[in-house]
Order: structure tokens, then C-alpha cells, then sequence
């Protein structure tokens, strides 16, 4: 028996050393993993590849574990950060061991034309740098050909198409269904321009509201067509789309069209494509058909961090809708984004202060607790630099008068100063289900806004004194920080959208330029060497457990099992998306608080959140779509 338990302890010694190496293995590969490590640039440099799936973001929404397990898509909702891209494309334009920047677009769905446009500036550099920049796409959009014109040479399918058909579409209007219904929608805004909530009172755009859009409009495509011409200047652009919407293609595909008009280069599928960047950066007999050196985007980021050198300027995002309270990534939480600045300042290692706006805004209070923070920082002598992303309205412009300087893209939408609030009452729906609502009160206040029994005439006027009084209150912030007298902000208010470009003109901002011109102006202003200062980006790094999933889900073909990448793929896909943003509209004006500074037009701009965009094909596909 002696010798039975003596072997016995053995193998469970055995066993306990084992599962021991077990997890040294698992921890180190973890370890490896998360710092990087690995081979990254093959052997002779290669072809950085740009495999843009997603949106481009200021700030990604944090994703969910389930997603990450699932593929990482959730179906086309994830996105890519715009400062990470930025970087590596600069970075590959100085590097000897990059040869060719390579743009995969098949996947790429927009995420705002001034977005686009600082990606681009970048890719510029790698061209200036005499480096081929190649682009291809089974089809292109507005937002894949604006980034694509920046290539040296544009691929497409010989099964695709150019369809840059412009900004614009359809809004969803709900008051024919609220009165299905019986709900009754209470609306208190100023501006007239304020259309945010038209939606829920008519069945169609006020006068007003369709002057302002179509304004918006113009503008936006006039400068998408001049960057077209200033990055591709062969591209007939105009004739193009002319002879497209007169059906005139005689005898061409739509491939072939386009190459005619000088849109694109070549027409070839994926292997040729392949075989052609081959050519100039070396084949990869592993990759099979078409394959070629590359350098994968995240192995090329790690490779470059953002630099760590020189004084430290915070910067702090404020993207998505503002909530009040704590939110997640990609959404602008204002307790979260507050606090997150309050420990920065803390530390004391901070020389100025860039805040990176990229939102159509949302709750009063949030934008208030937002920029009563940024205050905090500029009483502590810190300048203070306003960067425009491709949205900064309503509830972002609230935050953005807290800078001693404002920059912004000529595509950023920005403004949309004016207030509304919106109070859906049930007593009619009641009826309908033979339910009604009785009770009493202590004054003719008591229980209002009652959404059961309807609004009272007082409770009316209180609601609409507490909109007239926000919206002073923003009148008067905007006049003491752009130094312009109230009734002339009052003109150019109203809730009035405007691009960039206008807004400038208007004395709303002030300089043209992104993040990296904004952080060297912020540089400036506290005495400092541009080149000498490095960003501290002031927000809440991913949860261990998330970059756990991602590094054990990094390099799966996310979102690609059953995606369509033809033609019309896109523009099936379009009514998804705007169903997911009209999703996530209603549900911020009927969820949230009572009085907002929000902008819906400026919806399109932005990627929906990934929870409507799921709700939204989810409904979809029960209803049989």
C-alpha cells in the first residue's frame, strides 16, 4: 500500500506539473499576443494593407464579447479608429520597409466625408513619398471612391460599378403611425430651423427644414466633387453621373464606363489585382493566387505607437450621442468623460488640452458636465484647442465653446445651435384598448408631464419657458466665446445646420485643419515646440477581457462568411442603416431627457450604434426582409 500511495502522489505530482506548463504556455502566448510580438514585416518589406472593414471612427463603441466570439462584425456594425489609420499611413510613408500602400475597400462603409478627408491627406503623404498607393473594390460608393481617389492607381471588378451618387435620401416620418396609435407627441423647440422633431409632428419636411438640408447638401457635395478633382484630376466626374442618370451607356458595361471616364485604372478581379502588387513588392507563394508580401495593419500599428516623447498634450473625445451619467466607448458620456479629465489633471503633466469633438450632441445636462470640466482645465492655465471631427452640432457645438480656438473640417457639420424638447402622451392609444386614467393632485402641476392622462395647458408653458431658457443660455454661450453679439448668433442659429466651410465664414470656427493641426496650435498656445509634445488621450482603455477577445479572435475573416460585395450591395444595404439611425433617434428623444441639444440631420454622418443596428436586422429579418 506504502508503494501505491507513494506512486499515487507521483502521478498526481506529474499531473500539477503538467497542467503548470499548461499555463505558462497559455499565459506567455497571451502575453506575446497582447504586446505584439511576432514577426510583423516580412523579410524585405512588402505592401501595408489598409483592409478598412467598418466605419471610420474617432472613438470605436466598446464592442460586446458575444460579437467578438461571433466574428466581430455583428453584422457590418464594427469600426476602425481614424487616428490609429492616420498614424500607420504616415508611418508607412517614411519607412523604407513599406513599399506600396495597398487599400482593401470591399468592406469599407464610410463614417463622414471629413473623416475621410484626413485619411486621405495621409495617404497623400505616402504618394508625395514616391510609393504606389493601389485601391480596389468590387464596387464603389460615395465613401470608398473619396478615399480611393487618393490611390495612385484605382482596381475595380469587372462585375462592379462607380455609383458616387451623392448625399442624401429619405427620412423616416412617424406621426402617420403615432396616430395609427393614439400616441400624441408634445413638442417644445426654438429655431425654426429646428427640424429634429418634425418627424413626430408632420408627415413630411417643413419648408424650412428642406431649404436648410438641400444648403447642407450642396455644400458637402460641391467639396466632395473638388477633392475628387484635386486627388484624381482625369476623373470626369460630372459627365460621368450625367450620362449615368440619362441611361446613357451605350454598348459599355458599368465597369467599362468608368474606365472610360478615367474613374479607374484597371479592371480586374482579386487574383490580378494580387499579381499586379506582386509585381512591386514581391510575390508570397504561401498566400496562393495573387498573393503578396504584406504587412497587416494592427502588426504595423503596434509597430508605431503614437509617440511618448517632449511635453504631454491631453486629448479628450467627446464622440457619439451625449448622454448623461457614465457610458461605454462611443458614446459621450458625461460623468464618464468629466472624471476621465479630472484624473488627467490631476496628475499635473498636462500642457494644454486639444478636445476632439465628433457628435451630433443629445443631453443638455451631459454637454454642460462636459464642458464645465474643460473649464476646470482652462482655469488651471491650460490652452485649450477645439478639433472638429465630421460632426460637431448641438450639444457638440454647447462643448465646443469652451475652447479658446475652434478647428473643423470645410465638410464638418457643425451648428444646430437651438433646443427642443418632446413628451409622448398615451391617453388616445389608451382608449383605443378601452383603458383610460383618472387621479388627483395637490396643485395643477401635480403628476405633469402626465403621459397617461395627456399635458396640461401649464405644464405646456412650464416645459416650453425651460426649452426658451436653454436655448438663451446657449445664444449666450456661443456670443462670449465667438465674441459676436447675441442677436447676430440668434440669425445664424435657430437650429440651422451648416457645413464647415459656412460655419467659418460665419465666425463660428475659426481654422481648417484636423487633429494634428489642432494639437500643434495647442503646442503653441502653452510656449511649446510643435515637434517636441506627444497626445495623452484622456478616456478609458478597453477592458482586459476585451483585448483578450480580440487577440484570440485577431485574424479571423470577421463579418466576411455570407457578405455580398456586388454591385448593389451597398445600396441594399442603405436602408438598413437608415433604419438603425431612425431606430436610434426615437429611441434617444423618448428615452432621454426632456430637453436636448441634439441634431438628427447630422445622423448620416456617423456609423449607428451597433445595439440598433442589431435590433434594427433583427426585425427586419422576423418580418421576413
Amino acid at each position: 500500500m506504502r508503494f501505491v500511495r507513494a506512486f499515487w502522489r507521483f502521478l498526481v505530482g506529474v499531473k500539477d506539473l503538467l497542467a503548470l506548463i499548461l499555463l505558462l504556455i497559455l499565459f506567455g502566448g497571451l502575453f506575446v499576443g497582447l504586446s505584439g510580438g511576432g514577426p510583423a514585416v516580412p523579410s524585405g518589406g512588402g505592401a501595408l494593407v489598409l483592409d478598412l472593414k467598418g466605419a471610420l471612427a474617432e472613438q470605436p463603441a466598446d464592442a460586446r464579447a458575444l460579437d467578438l466570439v461571433n466574428g466581430g462584425d455583428a453584422g457590418g456594425s464594427q469600426s476602425v479608429r481614424l487616428r490609429d489609420m492616420v498614424r500607420a499611413v504616415k508611418a508607412a510613408a517614411g519607412d523604407d520597409r513599406i513599399k506600396a500602400l495597398v487599400l482593401n475597400l470591399d468592406g469599407f462603409t464610410g463614417g463622414g466625408q471629413a473623416a475621410i478627408s484626413e485619411l486621405g491627406r495621409a495617404i497623400d503623404l505616402v504618394r508625395a513619398a514616391g510609393k504606389p498607393v493601389l485601391a480596389r473594390a468590387t464596387a464603389y460608393d460615395d465613401a470608398r471612391y473619396l478615399i480611393a481617389a487618393h490611390a495612385s492607381e484605382i482596381w475595380l471588378d469587372p462585375l462592379g460599378a462607380v455609383l458616387t451618387l451623392g448625399p442624401g435620401g429619405a427620412q423616416l416620418y412617424y406621426k402617420g403611425l403615432l396616430d395609427k396609435l393614439g400616441v400624441e407627441a408634445h413638442v417644445y423647440r426654438v429655431g425654426k430651423f429646428k427640424s429634429a422633431v418634425e418627424p413626430f409632428i408632420r408627415s413630411d419636411a417643413s419648408p424650412e427644414a428642406r431649404a436648410a438640408n438641400q444648403a447642407l447638401i450642396n455644400a458637402l457635395w460641391t467639396q466632395y466633387q473638388q477633392e475628387v478633382a484635386r486627388t484624381r484630376p482625369r476623373a470626369q466626374l460630372a459627365a460621368y453621373l450625367a450620362r449615368l442618370t440619362a441611361g446613357q451607356l451605350p454598348n459599355l458595361s458599368l465597369a467599362e464606363a468608368a474606365r472610360a471616364a478615367g474613374l479607374v485604372d484597371h479592371l480586374g478581379d482579386r487574383i490580378a489585382f494580387g499579381r499586379h502588387v506582386a509585381d512591386l513588392v514581391g510575390a508570397d507563394a504561401k498566400a496562393g493566387p495573387g498573393g503578396f508580401k504584406t504587412v497587416a495593419l494592427s502588426d504595423w500599428v503596434d509597430l508605431n505607437p503614437a509617440p511618448s516623447g517632449g511635453d504631454a498634450i491631453g486629448v479628450v473625445t467627446v464622440a457619439g450621442a451625449i448622454v448623461d451619467g457614465k457610458a461605454p466607448l462611443g458614446t459621450a458620456g458625461g460623468d464618464s468623460i468629466a472624471e476621465a479629465l479630472n484624473r488627467s489633471l490631476a496628475r499635473d503633466d498636462l500642457k494644454a488640452l486639444v478636445v476632439r469633438i465628433d457628435s451630433p450632441g443629445g443631453s443638455v445636462t451631459g454637454s454642460d458636465r462636459i464642458r464645465s470640466a474643460i473649464l476646470a482645465a482652462k482655469a488651471k492655465g491650460l490652452p485649450v484647442v477645439v478639433s472638429m471631427g465630421s460632426v460637431a452640432a448641438s450639444g457638440g457645438y454647447w462643448v465646443a465653446t469652451a475652447g479658446d480656438t475652434i478647428f473643423a473640417e470645410p465638410s464638418t457639420i457643425t451648428g444646430s445651435i437651438g433646443v427642443f424638447g418632446i413628451i409622448p402622451t398615451f391617453q388616445n392609444a389608451l382608449g383605443k384598448i378601452g383603458l383610460s386614467a383618472d387621479g388627483v393632485g395637490a396643485t395643477p402641476l401635480s403628476g405633469q408631464p402626465d403621459v397617461l392622462r395627456g399635458t396640461t395647458p401649464v405644464a405646456d408653458a412650464m416645459l416650453q419657458a425651460g426649452v426658451n431658457q436653454t436655448y438663451a443660455r446657449f445664444l449666450a454661450l456661443v456670443a462670449g466665446a465667438r465674441h459676436i453679439p447675441v442677436p447676430t448668433v440668434d440669425a445664424i442659429a435657430q437650429g440651422r445646420v451648416w457645413d464647415g466651410a459656412t460655419a467659418r465664414r460665419l465666425g463660428l470656427v475659426d481654422h481648417f485643419g484636423g487633429l494634428a493641426d489642432a494639437l500643434a496650435e495647442a503646442a503653441r498656445r502653452a510656449g511649446l515646440d510643435p515637434a517636441q509634445v506627444h497626445p495623452v488621450f484622456v478616456e478609458r482603455p478597453a477592458s482586459l477581457r476585451l483585448r483578450l477577445l480580440r487577440m484570440l479572435t485577431d485574424g479571423a475573416d470577421q463579418g466576411a462568411q455570407g457578405r455580398a460585395d456586388d454591385v448593389f450591395a451597398g445600396l441594399r444595404a442603405a436602408p438598413d442603416l437608415a433604419a438603425a439611425r431612425a431606430l436610434g433617434d426615437a429611441r434617444m428623444i423618448l428615452t432621454g431627457p426632456a430637453i436636448q441639444v441634439r441634431c438628427l440631420v447630422c445622423g448620416a454622418a456617423l456609423p449607428p450604434d451597433p445595439a440598433d443596428l442589431r435590433t434594427t436586422r433583427g426585425l427586419l429579418s422576423h418580418a421576413g426582409f
